[in-house]
């Protein structure tokens, strides 16, 4: 559902809370220093983090995750030629850090270039990652691992019609992760185990940039490497969920490597040669291929002491091409008229030769289950007009449509001759945009949009069917004040003849910002999210098919965010901050439902005093409050903070 997608991540954007450090104003003369024929501006803030919880460490981890100790909470650090191209191995120079020793996300970047002759680019990230999933498997569920992320770009001649471009990236995730087996069957018992995560993706670029009748061409190839190397041995015997059943598990093992290369071309194109037509087009093709094996043992005894064991294989290979492209015109007939469209196709197919095979003593039989072919796709075309009536009145206006088809093969049984099931649905989407922009005063402009569309054959229950949006947005702004206020609606009715999805949501926020002296700055934001879903349900329940029946969830998001920044005398700063979420959640079924009501808010405060032209002391504090009713255990308040030093030298 991608209104309802859009909204929930818009809704989350606004709920992001920044830590309390690093601190924002830097030591040291904005305009830096002279050296050597370069300016050179730079600033380190190194100092201790402190925290206090009191509640569920676990879940204080999983959100939050700051510990105590040292660490560099932040640099920025920039070295520039005084004179264009006048630096003799570098014309530029800019290194960005934060929280690199203990902080459990850390960040840095590096850009050096020279003009005429390269420049690059290099992001590094490192994420501490820790989630207990306590409320799942009797807390028995868990992953705790670091993931390493790094971008690595080398652009020859970035200002010549030729330019050449080489990468590499890689992304790392290790550590070790909980999870159970149900053994030796359905009835059986729940028995944990560890897993040892290894993922590791490598990819490397290889490219060109050039402009030929005045039309820019962008060529890279591409190869990916993928690996998956998890294993998950047990060690030692445990016990089980249920500690009065007979069931043991004595003996586990699961290996399921999977290995894959995905080599690539990128293909791009843009051209403005004509005042009153552009075009851009981008086109892709990958020839994905993966390799994967499944091999698990498990020995024990059931549930009436007899020995059980049970084996289950699956593995294979199986080629992946994709082949995206999309190409958009834009014609501009008259000054004021702006005509778009779009066309784009999506192409994917999963083929190959992929078995499923399980043996278990308790049924005396080996079941099979061959994988054979899954293909997707996606036709789009979009048009859009905008015109600009006068200098306070503008139309939107578009239409929309998209079809996608999905087909699927596989061997129903291994015996020959083996019958080949195929399936395949043809989903058509329409849909019309209507808009409105208005500026009646200088400092106010107005927006309202509206979309109502219409699908055949959704491939879901959930997805898109008969749909209607609308949004509008007011935003006043002057020198001193800016208030903006926003809202949307979403309605969509998915039926057919053995379920029926109704989902509603409504998002509306007014966010706002005064400055009455120069030195004194106040921010205030609310926003509100509406939830609700009704969804059939058709289940089996002591062997009979219940039908008519639903699911349903309600969400009510409030969030309150208030800001304060105030500099006193020029050589101090301080802020407060103060962020709350709250959200009353309704799940249930039938016309039985249960709340789920969860508050969530931090205070912060941070405040920062020049000593020096080059030293600054700042410290912080940041308060983290998180309060579930149904799930009390689950609850934590923490008292987070840092002092530290900020100086250039």
């Amino acid at each position: 559902m991608r209104p309802l997608l859009l909204c929930l991540l818009g809704a989350a954007a606004a709920s992001a809370q920044p830590v309390v450090a690093p601190t924002p104003q830097r030591a040291g003369d904005a305009k830096g220093d002279d050296l050597a024929g370069y300016n050179i501006v730079n600033s380190l803030e190194t100092g201790y983090r402190f925290r206090n919880v009191d509640g569920n460490l676990g879940k204080y981890r999983s959100d939050v995750n700051f510990g105590n100790g040292l660490r560099v909470l932040g640099s920025y650090l920039t070295i520039n030629s005084k004179k264009p191209g006048s630096g003799k191995l570098f014309d530029e120079l800019v290194l960005s850090t934060q929280g690199l020793g203990n902080d459990p996300y850390q960040f840095s970047s590096l850009r050096v270039q020279k003009d005429k002759l390269y420049r690059f680019d290099s992001v590094w990230r490192w994420m501490d990652y820790v989630n207990p999933a306590l409320p799942l498997a009797n807390g028995q569920h868990g992953i705790n691992t670091t993931r390493q992320l790094q971008d690595h770009d080398l652009v020859l001649l970035p200002q010549s019609r030729f330019r050449f471009l080489l990468g590499y990236s890689r992304n790392q995730q290790d550590g070790p992760a909980f999870s159970t087996l149900q053994f030796p069957d359905a009835r059986g018992d729940e028995f944990p185990f560890l897993e040892n995560v290894r993922r590791t993706r490598n990819e490397y670029r290889l490219g060109t940039e050039f402009e030929l009748f005045k039309t820019r061409f962008h060529i890279l190839h591409g190869w990916e490497y993928f690996k998956d190397d998890t294993r998950a041995p047990l060690f030692s015997p445990g016990p089980g969920a249920n500690p009065n059943d007979t069931n043991t598990l004595t003996r586990f093992r699961r290996d399921e490597p999977t290995h894959g290369q995905a080599p690539y071309w990128r293909i791009g194109l843009h051209n403005e040669a004509l005042k009153t037509f552009t075009f851009d087009g981008r086109f892709t093709h990958t020839t994905g291929q993966r390799r994967f094996v499944v091999d698990e043992l498990a020995i024990g005894t059931g549930r009436f002491g007899a020995a059980q064991n049970r084996q289950l294989f699956a593995g294979g290979s199986a080629r992946r091409p994709v082949t995206t492209g999309n190409l958009t015109l834009s014609w501009f007939p008259l000054e004021r008229l702006t005509l778009t469209n779009h066309t784009a196709l999506y192409n994917t197919r999963m083929e190959g030769e992929g078995s499923y095979g399980e043996f278990s003593n308790a049924v005396a039989g080996l079941s099979l289950l061959n994988f054979q072919y899954l293909g997707i796709r996606t036709f789009a075309n979009l048009t859009d007009a905008n015109l600009k009536l006068n200098r306070w009145l503008g139309l939107y206006s578009g239409y929309h449509f998209s079809e996608r088809r999905i087909a699927s093969s596989q061997f129903a049984d291994s015996d020959p001759p083996a019958r080949l099931d195929r399936a395949e649905q043809t989903n058509r989407l329409h849909s019309g945009l209507l808009g409105l922009r208005l500026q009646p005063l200088k400092p106010l402009r107005l927006s309202l949009d509206g979309e109502l569309g219409r699908a055949d054959r959704p491939f879901y229950t959930t997805s898109e069917k008969d749909f209607h949006t609308l949004a509008a947005r007011a935003q006043w702004k002057t020198k001193r004040t800016s208030l903006l206020g926003r809202y949307q609606t979403n309605y969509n009715l998915n039926s057919n003849s053995l379920f029926v999805h109704s989902a509603r949501n409504r998002v509306a926020s007014l966010d706002a910002a005064f400055n009455p002296k120069p030195f004194l700055t106040l921010e205030a934001g609310y926003g509100h999210t509406h939830i609700e879903t009704v969804t059939g349900l058709a289940y089996f329940s002591l062997g009979d098919l219940i039908e008519n029946d639903r699911s349903l969830y309600r969400s009510r998001l409030r969030q309150v965010r208030l800001g304060v920044q105030l500099q006193m005398a020029r050589r101090a700063d301080f802020y407060f901050g103060y962020h709350r979420i709250q959200d009353a959640a309704r799940l249930g079924l039938s016309l039985m439902d249960q709340a789920f009501p969860l508050t969530y808010q931090t205070p912060l405060a941070r405040f920062s005093v020049q000593i020096s032209k080059r030293l600054r002391w700042n410290l912080g504090w940041q308060y983290y409050n998180y309060s579930e009713e149904r799930l009390a255990w689950q609850n934590y308040n923490a008292h987070t903070g840092f002092s530290s030093l900020s100086w250039s030298f």
